[in-house]
This record gives C-alpha cells, structure tokens and sequence, in this order.
C-alpha cells in the first residue's frame, strides 16, 4: 500500500509538465516474403539516422504462405496493424504500409508521400502526460480525458542493423536490411487520463530498447512516448 500511495503522489507531480522533443512514431509493416518491402526496409534504415523520428519495424506473418517464413513475426504485430486497418476501413491488410503517429497511413513504397505526412507529424500540437519508470514500474501522470481509455503499451526493439538472407519465395537470393525490429509488443493497461502506473516485464533478451506509447485506443493517436 505504501509504495501505490508514493507511486500516485509522483504521478500527480507529474501532472501538467510538458513532454518536449517527442519524436513521431513511424511504424513499418513488412515481410522477409513481400517482394515490395525490400524498400521500404531500406527507408526504415534511413530515417533511423534522421533527428526527431523513431520508425519501427513490425514483421508480419499473414504473407508466410509466399514461400518464406519471416523470422522476426509474430501474431501481435499483425494484430496492431489489422486495428489500423479496421479504423480506416482498409478492405485487406497490405505490406509494406507505414503508419505515422497513428495519425495517417501510406505505402511503404510511396516515400514522398511518407515524408510528407511525418511533417505534418512534426507540427501537430502536443499535451502528453508525463511518463516516467519508477523502480520496476511505469508511472504515466494526468493528462487529456479520454472518454474510452487511451491503451498504454510495451514495445521493446534491437536498434542494431541485421541483414536477412531469403533462401525461397518472392526474395530469395536477397539479403533484406533491417533496423528497430521489434520484438515484444505488450498492452500494459488503460489510462484515463488520470495518474497511474503499472507492472512491467522483465526484457526477453538483451540489447533491446523499452519504449512505451499511449495510444487512443484500435489503432488511434499516439498520445505520449518514453523511449529508454
């Protein structure tokens, strides 16, 4: 009891302080058996470098039947993005997409497009929360009322490059680049926006960077980030 009441007391000192400098979100959905995401891997790797932006890579499995089972995928990242596909009334999932900020989406081929829309990312107006680790949890602060809670999620990624060799299906031969694969992607709880905070797992591995977003919830706005 005592540690909750000393966890409350910091979120709400955290309430009303700016979060600055967050970087907009850029989400890849990709395939090692997607013969068109070569590319899009390829612009992942680029705006890795550029100040301001976090991409990420999701690997997804609904593309294993070309011939290719994609060694990063898992079931969760398909679900991610098929949320994103169900509020924008997308008739099918497709790959490569990219999604900025959860706030619009554009082909992972379509580059001018993308960098377009991450501008527009840049000058959106911002009021998170504050979010903070505070021993083994999360503690995110007041902030916007949500009138369906915003989902808070884990997300842990290897920031190192790797480079994939295909042996079969639509990229085989190729060696296929990669950066910011994700590979655990948890839902913490809900967030209301009042002070509140969480339990979080244990890493799987090492090397892997923990970033936390506040999502409106099926796939909508990125509210907040903390990127350790």
């Amino acid at each position: 009891m005592r540690l909750g009441l000393v966890l409350v007391g910091l979120c709400l000192a955290m309430a009303g302080r700016a979060f600055a400098g967050s970087p907009v979100v850029v989400e890849l959905y990709t395939s090692q058996g997607c013969g068109s995401c070569a590319d899009a891997n390829r612009l992942v790797d680029d705006l890795a470098d550029r100040e301001g932006l976090l991409p990420l890579t999701f690997s997804v499995d609904y593309l294993d039947y070309l011939g290719w089972r994609d060694t990063f995928a898992r079931p969760e990242f398909s679900k991610r993005q098929r949320s994103y596909a169900e509020r924008w009334e997308a008739p099918a999932l497709i790959a490569p997409q990219v999604v900025i900020d959860g706030r619009a989406q554009a082909r992972g081929t379509e580059t001018e497009a993308v960098d377009a829309l991450i501008r527009e990312a840049q000058r959106a107006q911002r009021d998170p929360p504050e979010i903070r680790f505070i021993g083994d949890r999360l503690a995110v602060g007041s902030g916007r009322h949500t009138a369906t809670p915003a989902d808070v999620w884990l997300i842990r990624y290897d920031p190192r490059g790797q480079d994939v060799a295909v042996r079969r299906g639509e990229n085989q031969g190729r060696t296929l680049i990669y950066r910011n694969v994700v590979r655990e992607l948890v839902r913490l709880g809900g967030w209301k926006g009042k002070p509140v905070s969480f339990a979080v797992p244990e890493p799987t591995a090492k090397g892997l960077v923990t970033l936390i977003l506040v999502q409106q919830p099926k796939g909508g706005e990125v509210l907040a980030l903390l990127n350790e």
